[in-house]
């Protein structure tokens, strides 16, 4: 009688190409995922393989081993680690009384439909927006660069887009690529690894950044790119990681060198086929893919037309108009162009006005964009926005005779409906 092998497939995260952007942890329908300091890791004895943390991670840091049942990885274990141990030989553990000549196939979690794992009773979905792009979308790059090997980026200009009276201070941080590959598409993403080390002589983690130029650079025909950064002051005894990459980029001058990392995004992409409207939500900082998206169809319209009938409709939230980056040049954009419409939360003398409010006060032309079946939203901002603005769009397609829960559906499953939030 042989001694049966009961291997485990078990989920890790690389912490070589993990940016701690914290997406697989929110998204794990069982907690199976936690993290620390340093690392992220994964739980053998809750996870259940549902894979829902898979798809959503921007990175493709989430590997797997295959090891016996008797020797998964602990979380204690994982949290010390610089790097995924290799893929060794699995030694088999003892036989069962029960054991016998014949191979058994370990429990599999049921197949949806489309078969995906899931857990019992729970949708692997988790995501509330699409997890595919548009179905015109242009092909992303994606991880050209790593943490091992990043590429060094120089700083071609860095202008606060805030007024200096604000506390807000949100800057416009240009870089630059030379003659090195570092292809990007509106939507898409970047690490960025700041310089210095943590209280432990380790180098700083990488943190993410959403592009907000168009494909063709900020300035058209040159290999760079724009983020959009708001600095992040560290309150009283904060740790000190808080902050440390966005006050880096702030503070950075022209002509100095950044480590950068990906790109990043492969399903919040905008349409590229003729006609295709954009609905987009954004607060704060959540303007920059907003932006990238923009300014590349304001290009087309003027180069060869192409897209003049389509539709844009920009609903843009901040506390003031005095915090609200990209004011100025907004405001210039041709009205025929693109229909903006601004929430303030916090001018003195007037109601506080958020996006899901100024959706509402207009009804009658979202609902007319929802009924289109050209129509691709995105929604980019703090992650306490989701919930405000899904509600705002479910009343505003039920009560125009559009019933809610099968055009999510729709929208989600025809990659036309699409959240960053953080």
């Amino acid at each position: 009688m042989s001694a049966h092998l009961d291997v485990l497939k078990q989920h890790l995260i690389d912490p070589e190409v993990c940016i701690r952007c914290n997406t697989c942890e929110e998204t794990c329908p069982v907690g199976a995922i936690t993290h620390d300091s340093a690392n992220y890791v994964v739980n053998a004895e809750i996870c259940n393989a549902c894979m829902a943390c898979i798809s959503p991670c921007p990175t493709g840091s989430i590997d797997w081993r295959e090891v016996a049942k008797t020797a998964a990885y602990s979380v204690a274990e994982q949290y010390t680690w610089t790097e995924l141990p290799s893929q060794g030989v699995v030694a088999p553990s003892s036989p069962s009384p029960q054991a016998s000549d014949e191979p058994r196939e370990r429990d599999a979690p049921p197949l949806t439909a489309k078969g995906i794992p899931t857990a019992s009773g729970i949708d692997v979905d988790t995501s509330r927006g699409s997890r595919i792009p548009p179905w015109s979308a242009a092909h992303p790059y994606t991880n050209l660069y790593t943490q091992k090997a990043p590429l060094k980026a120089t700083v071609a200009g860095n202008y606060r887009l805030t007024a200096e009276s604000s506390e807000s201070d949100i800057h416009h941080v240009v870089l630059n690529f030379g003659a090195v590959p570092f292809p990007v598409l509106e939507g898409q993403s970047i690490a960025v690894l700041p310089t210095g080390t943590l209280p432990d002589g380790r180098p700083h983690f990488a943190r993410q950044y959403s592009i907000a130029s168009p494909r063709n650079g900020e300035r058209p025909g040159y290999n760079n790119l724009s983020l959009t950064v708001k600095r992040v002051k560290a309150e009283p005894g904060a740790v000190e990681r808080d902050g440390v990459c966005s006050n880096y980029l702030c503070d950075v001058k022209k002509g100095d060198e950044v480590q950068v990392i990906g790109p990043y995004g492969s399903t919040f992409l905008m349409p590229n086929h003729p006609g295709s409207n954009l609905l987009m939500i954004c607060t704060g900082t959540g303007s920059a893919p907003m932006r990238g998206m923009t300014e590349y169809r304001r290009r087309r319209v003027s180069k060869d037309g192409a897209n003049a009938s389509a539709k844009l409709m920009l609903f843009f939230g901040a506390r003031t108009k005095e915090e609200l980056p990209y004011f100025g040049p907004l405001m210039n954009l041709p009205k025929e162009f693109i229909d903006v419409t601004f929430a303030f939360s916090r001018t003195p003398g007037e109601p506080k006005r958020y996006v899901q409010d100024v959706l509402r006060d207009r009804a009658p032309d979202v609902a007319a964009m929802l009924k289109d079946d050209e129509t691709y939203i995105y929604v980019c901002g703090l992650k306490g926005m989701e919930d405000g603005v899904l509600l705002a769009l479910a009343d505003i397609a039920n009560q125009s005779g559009q019933p809610w829960e099968p055009l999510w559906k729709r929208l989600r499953d025809l990659g036309r409906l699409h959240f960053e939030t953080y």
